[in-house]
């Protein structure tokens, strides 16, 4: 059976194209110096398999590579391989079943040894070890084996058809460890495994030579690097901390840094920001949304660590009445225009992007409070004792405790929704983490956005490239964070739905890309309409870098600082 597929067509096209660089500077390794890099949000570990947090997939991006990843166009281009994998080029096999990538000769790891086929299978033994709580597992749904003929052919066989086949080693997300390295780190022993995290050796431009967590990176350029003459920086400082402001304001005003990442601020501070003088924003349009994710499961702080978030149902946030009222009261457009301006739009959707996935079944854009409050009332949810918050038909106060990082549009958010969700009868406690802590993927830590030891938490995410089915996997049964994961896994809000992990399995043997929209956009809606999550704002990504630092090339798509050996000093 011959499944071409208009997904792999287009692939194809750019199946020869080589990896995307920047205008070429050419000249010595290490020849421009310092490049010093601020994410206010800290990392915590350098090793994206053991968080979902993007400050720790994206400073490992640096050291860590995969086999292919995409550009800021959102096609998929060959990193670490001759060429993207296809039907036409033989790559691909006929039935869908079956992806051989080709390593490119010559490639070595950072201490030297040779990067072969045997450190991509170990990776993948590695993330779907049932003890390891792999955070990325979802990459890896219905791989059946992968194998390693020679030392420069992988072959990734999975489990029927497969029309998208890549997610695996694709991406920022899912780069390739080293097997002698990490040889010891399989199962529950990966996250006692500090040096390997902390110190991961690569194949990317630079490498580690100190790892402060959640504070500061120094790294060096890779001496193995596969470039000649890159990366043009020789050291690379990259702090963690602060706020979105004083990033801004390190860059764009004071000329301390050369990259600022994730300015979530107001329009018009980073407009001010920018008569500094100093830098420039870059901002570019993704997959990114905020949302607040609803709990599914009973975070009470009397329960147990092996039942809070992790068993019994939420006391009411599962009944459609509830958080339906909750998104009714909310006033979208205000939030858009007093956090993100023109870098932000209403979305009701979990993925506003690409179009052919994006749904339009929901709108959401009118605040309507009195609908809200008669959804609630009908539903038997009222204030029997007059003190202004709503009791469940059993008797338990509507109280939510609201998390979020710590971040200044953050805050006015939730202030605002606070006043918003009181209005219509709940009781509202806000808190927020540290972004390094929440982010993080430390298991011991009772503050991540996996443990969600809250009712509600508010954050944002997307995904690389330009296919959700990954995506769309975090909602699966099986990727729940739970303390036999180490905390870990995709699943935040611990929703479980049999009719939705059956819509995604055929979202995985489907071919036809027309097919793939409606799935994907049914899936979507399953999500939001079943109470996963509360969509607020599309989020256009916005950071900034010097006037004198060169080769930045803004991508939504994958890491930002995927071209990082492309950077050089202007002046």
């Amino acid at each position: 059976m011959k499944l071409r597929t208009a997904l792999l067509g287009a692939i194809a096209a750019v199946a020869t194209a080589p990896m995307v660089h920047a205008e070429a500077h050419e000249g010595e390794r290490g020849r421009d110096g310092e490049v010093r890099i601020l994410y206010w949000q800290a990392p915590s570990i350098l090793n994206p398999f053991l968080s979902g947090g993007t400050k720790d997939v994206e400073a490992s991006s640096m050291i860590l590579e995969p086999l292919a990843r995409y550009n800021p166009s959102g096609e998929l281009v060959p990193w670490l391989v001759d060429e993207i994998p296809t039907v036409a080029n033989g790559g691909v096999s006929e039935d869908l079943t079956q992806i051989t990538w080709k390593i490119t000769p010559g490639i070595t790891w950072s201490d030297g040894t040779p990067f072969t086929s045997e450190d991509v299978r170990f990776t993948w033994e590695y993330c779907t070890h049932p003890e390891g709580g792999c955070a990325q597992g979802a990459k890896f749904e219905r791989v059946a084996s992968v194998e390693t003929p020679d030392e420069q052919t992988v072959v990734v066989t999975y489990e029927g058809p497969t029309p998208n086949p890549y997610l695996p080693f694709v991406g920022a997300e899912s780069p390739i460890l080293q097997a002698a390295q990490f040889a010891e780190c399989l199962g529950a022993a990966a996250s006692t495994c500090t040096e390997q995290n902390y110190n991961p050796i690569g194949t990317g431009p630079f490498v580690v030579t100190d790892f402060r967590p959640n504070d500061v990176i120094q790294m060096e350029a890779n001496e193995n690097y596969r470039e000649e003459g890159k990366p043009a920086f020789q050291s690379v400082t990259f702090k963690g901390g602060g706020d979105a402001a004083a990033a801004g304001r390190a860059v764009m005003e004071t000329g301390e840094f050369d990259y600022a990442w994730n300015l979530q601020l107001a329009p018009e501070v980073i407009a001010q920001m920018e008569q500094g003088g100093q830098g420039v924003p870059v901002a570019g349009f993704g997959t990114l949304v905020e949302r607040i994710m609803l709990n599914h499961t009973n975070p009470d702080p009397n329960l147990g660590p092996d039942e809070r978030s992790v068993v019994g149902p939420h006391p009411f946030l599962q009944d459609p009445a509830v958080y339906n009222a909750m998104s009714m009261a909310i006033d979208r457009p205000l939030l858009v225009e007093i956090g993100y301006g023109p870098a932000g739009r209403v979305t009701c959707n979990w993925v506003p992007a690409p179009e052919i996935y994006a749904s339009t079944s929901m709108t959401c854009d009118t605040q309507d409070l009195e609908g809200a409050k008669a959804m609630l009332e009908e539903a038997g949810y009222v204030d029997t004792d007059g003190d202004g918050v709503r009791e469940t038909p059993d008797g338990v106060p509507m109280n939510l405790l609201y998390q979020t990082s710590t971040n200044a549009v953050r805050q006015d958010f939730q202030a605002l929704i606070k006043e918003w969700w009181e209005e219509i009868g709940f009781s509202v406690e806000l808190r927020n983490i540290d972004s390094s802590v929440f982010f993080g993927g430390d298991a011991g830590s009772p503050d991540t956005f996996q443990k969600f030891y809250a009712d509600v938490q508010m954050y944002a995410n997307n995904f690389p490239g330009t296919d959700p089915q990954a995506y769309l996997g975090n909602g699966l049964c099986g990727n729940i964070p739970s303390p036999a994961t180490q905390w870990q896994g995709e699943n935040i809000t611990r929703f479980c739905s049999e009719e939705y992990d059956a819509l995604w399995a055929e979202l995985a043997q489907t071919a036809d890309i027309e097919e793939r929209g409606r799935i994907a956009r049914e899936l979507n809606d399953m999500a939001v309409q079943g109470g996963m999550m509360i969509p607020l704002v599309d989020r256009g990504r916005i950071s900034a870098h010097s006037n004198s630092l060169g080769g930045v090339d803004l991508n939504t798509w994958d890491s930002e600082l995927w071209n990082v050996a492309d950077w050089y000093r202007t002046e």
